[in-house]
C-alpha cells in the first residue's frame, strides 16, 4: 500500500469553513494521470493540486497540476495559494504549470500575495450559455480556452441567480463568470463550471485573472476589492500589474494526514 502527504486548506479564508477547500498532495514523481484524476474525484472538492519538486529547473521549485473532480484545469488561483501556504520555506515560492506559465506565491503579513496572468476577454453574444446562466446580463465577454463573462446590473441579480446546470453541463467546460459592481466591494461576482464538475465554486483565483483587467478599465484604477458571493463567500485584494494579476489573501489548514493508494 502507498501512502502520500494530505492536507486540506481553506484557500482565501480568514477563518477555517469559509473560502475555498483544496486538498494538497506533495508527490516525488508525477503519478499516472488517471491515478491523478482518480485522487480528485475521491477528494471530491473543487480542485485538488499536485506537486513534483523540480530542482532541475531555475526558474521554478515545484511543477504544479490541479484537477476537479471530472477534469485537469489549465489554471487555479485558490490551489495555487493552498499549494503555497502548505510548501512556502521563505518568503516565496514558484510554481511552473503546463499552460499558465510559472505562478508565485509571496508571503504579504498574515497571509500571501499571489501573481496570474491577467486574461483580456473581448465582447460576444453567448446565447446558450445565457440562458442556462439565468437572469438578465447586460453584457457577455468570452475568451478562448473556455472562459465566460456575464455582467449584470447590480450585486442583487447575481446573488438571486439560479443556473440550470443540466442545461449547461452539456455544453462542456466552461467557466461563466457572473458579476455587477459589488454592495459592500468595488466588485461582486459568482462563478460557476458545471461542466467541469464544479457546480458553483466557492472563490475562484483564475475568475479574477478575468475579472481583474475587466473591472480595472471599467473603474479606471487599478486596485480593486472584491466579493465573491458564494454560500461560503471570499473576499480578495486585487492588483493589476501590467500582463499580472496580483490577488492578496489567507490559509487555514484544516485537515492534515495520508492519502492511501
Amino acid at each position: 500500500m502507498t501512502s502520500l502527504p494530505f492536507t486540506q486548506v481553506d484557500a482565501f479564508a480568514d477563518a477555517p469553513f469559509t473560502g475555498n477547500p483544496a486538498a494538497v498532495i506533495p508527490l516525488d514523481a508525477w503519478l499516472d494521470d488517471a491515478v491523478l484524476q482518480s485522487i480528485a474525484e475521491e477528494n471530491n472538492l473543487s480542485e485538488t493540486a499536485f506537486t513534483v519538486p523540480t530542482p532541475e529547473d531555475p526558474e521554478a521549485d515545484y511543477a504544479l497540476r490541479w484537477f476537479t473532480p471530472t477534469v485537469e484545469v489549465k489554471l487555479c488561483g485558490h490551489a495555487t495559494l493552498a499549494s503555497g501556504h502548505v510548501l512556502i520555506n521563505g518568503d516565496s515560492i514558484r510554481f511552473r504549470t503546463r499552460q499558465s506559465g510559472i505562478l508565485t506565491v509571496t508571503r504579504d503579513g498574515n497571509g500571501y500575495a499571489l501573481s496570474l496572468p491577467a486574461w483580456p476577454m473581448a465582447p460576444k453574444a453567448l446565447p446558450d450559455l445565457a440562458a442556462g446562466l439565468g437572469g438578465q446580463p447586460i453584457e457577455s465577454h468570452w475568451r478562448d480556452g473556455g472562459y465566460s463573462l456575464f455582467l449584470f446590473p447590480d450585486a442583487a441579480a447575481v446573488r438571486a441567480l439560479t443556473p440550470n446546470f443540466a442545461a449547461l453541463k452539456p455544453l462542456g467546460d466552461v467557466m461563466l463568470i457572473a458579476t455587477a459592481p459589488g454592495d459592500d466591494s468595488d466588485i461582486l461576482s459568482r462563478v460557476f463550471v458545471p461542466g467541469g464538475g464544479v457546480d458553483e465554486d466557492p472563490v475562484t483565483g483564475s475568475a479574477h485573472s478575468l475579472l481583474v483587467p475587466f473591472w480595472a478599465e471599467r473603474l479606471g484604477r487599478t486596485q480593486i476589492s472584491a466579493y465573491q458571493a458564494s454560500a461560503r463567500g471570499g473576499r480578495l485584494g486585487c492588483t493589476l500589474a501590467g500582463d499580472r494579476v496580483i490577488l492578496t489573501g489567507q490559509c487555514r489548514t484544516v485537515i492534515e494526514g495520508r492519502f492511501f493508494l
